[in-house]
């Protein structure tokens, strides 16, 4: 049992891996509950797509697949916000129009490298054993400027999340904190992309804040909770990855989904089991 436990560490590649997938559950469990509480779930979906295009084009020029992915991903976040604004279209409209172009442009450009089947798979499934010392202080970089940014704009993201007209009228920038969240949300999803994949990247993102959002009615109290549950997800997942010899970013995701439905069943207030009325046991609203 100790060996479990220990021997992973042991080895140069699993620290690299042990330390992304923990930064990434945290950053992901912060954003994501932002995300969640504004039913966004669809732009998570939209910004792994649109990211493909340029972690293509940065392949085929040999250039760094991070810096490629936040491009394009802000690039598409842009956009999205910018046609938004337009009241004749919904915010989901939009977003499925640009990111389906981005995935087929990111297609296009793939199909024209020689070998690109491999890079694809590892894009899409991810590859958190071979991460390198520079993506682990890329990752790092990256989700500390996160967490600052997210910590800087708490209260006006909230304010929006839970009442965006009121917002207006106080006089809050709504394109621009709406732009600050999607480029927020871009950068965590490119940086999760090497633990889980481009496929299940959008699961690091939603499914650590739903079970946070089960288990507490404070904001405060989620951006606790589902970083806590991000990383333990992820560690978790990795550890059964090293010691079954399986996929490690189906198993994290996997962690965090058992972790999901044992929330859903068990959750003091609001799970299945709870033995509070019907009238008391309805969803309550987030506090900030």
């Amino acid at each position: 049992m100790i060996e479990f436990f220990t021997e992973p560490w042991t080895h140069v590649f699993m620290q690299r891996a042990f330390l992304v997938v923990l930064m990434s559950g945290v950053v992901c469990g912060v954003i994501g509950s932002h995300v969640a509480l504004r039913g966004m779930a669809f732009i998570g979906d939209a910004v792994a797509h649109s990211v493909f295009p340029g972690i293509a084009i940065a392949f085929v020029l040999k250039t760094s697949l991070v810096l490629g992915g936040i491009v394009a991903g802000l690039v598409t976040a842009l956009s999205v916000a910018v046609f938004s604004q337009n009241r004749r279209l919904k915010e989901d409209t939009v977003i499925g129009v640009f990111f389906a172009a981005a995935f087929g442009l990111g297609i296009v450009v793939m199909s024209t490298a020689p070998g690109y089947g491999g890079s694809l798979e590892s894009f899409l499934f991810g590859s958190v054993l071979g991460i390198s010392n520079s993506d682990v202080i890329t990752v790092a970089v990256a989700g500390v400027v996160l967490l600052l940014i997210s910590g800087a704009l708490h209260k006006e993201f909230v304010t929006v999340g839970l009442d965006r007209e009121t917002a207006r009228a106080v006089g809050l920038p709504i394109f621009w904190l709406d732009l600050a969240l999607y480029a927020m949300v871009t950068v965590s999803i490119v940086i999760s992309i090497q633990a889980v994949g481009n496929i299940l990247v959008l699961a690091l993102l939603i499914t650590p804040a739903a079970c946070a959002r089960l288990l507490t009615d404070r904001i405060g109290v989620m951006m606790l909770i589902a970083p806590a549950i991000g990383a333990v997800s992820g560690l978790t997942g990795l550890y059964l990855s090293y010691a079954f010899n399986l996929a490690a970013g189906g198993l994290i995701v996997l962690t965090a989904t058992a972790v999901f439905i044992a929330c859903w069943v068990f959750a003091p207030r609001h799970g299945l089991l709870s033995r509070r009325s019907p009238a008391a046991a309805r969803v309550e609203p987030v506090q900030p």
